[in-house]
């Protein structure tokens, strides 16, 4: 039986599509790491802009020790109706503690610095986006927009929806 040779654009396109894929079906609110389905509700609360039945749900599941609840709990004190930007920065180092890479937590934290007036520390979590993500991925672009209105409203927080 005759073989094919495969020519090598196509193994280049099948690489690239591979290594894509997960990359272009991420968002902010996908877990970052293999987490419990308990999560979930807090996700659909999060989505629903309930800030406060999502902190209550993250309450009520507890799971420190993973770094999408840490995430979670951040960006829910952090877009509640009174925000507690400490707290929200205690998840956000939290999450990255445990994982470094957590592209949500990096984004987020990176927003939190912004709404402090602290664009070094907003750059610094945009430079680490940079690193880890291999193609441009919404975490990094979406902090990198929220970094570029902050500098043309004169180093003033702009409300991204």
């Amino acid at each position: 039986m005759p073989t094919r040779a495969i020519s090598p654009n196509a193994v280049l396109t099948a690489l690239v599509l591979a290594l894509a894929m997960p990359l272009a079906t991420a968002a902010d609110m996908t877990p970052s790491t293999p987490a419990s389905n308990t999560l979930a509700t807090a996700r659909t609360l999060i989505a629903q802009k309930k800030w406060p039945e999502a902190i209550a749900e993250l309450r009520r599941v507890n799971e420190t020790g993973v770094a999408d609840w840490n995430n979670l709990m951040g960006y829910s004190l952090r877009k509640s109706g009174t925000p507690d930007l400490d707290a929200a920065e205690r998840h956000y180092l939290e999450a990255l503690r445990i994982d470094p890479k957590h592209r949500g937590a990096l984004e987020y934290s990176g927003e939190l610095y912004l709404m402090r007036g602290d664009l070094p520390k907003a750059e610094r979590q945009l430079a680490a986006l940079d690193k880890i993500c291999f193609l441009p991925c919404e975490e990094y672009t979406d902090l990198k927009k929220a970094v570029q209105a902050f500098k043309a409203n004169g180093n003033r927080y702009v409300a991204t929806p």
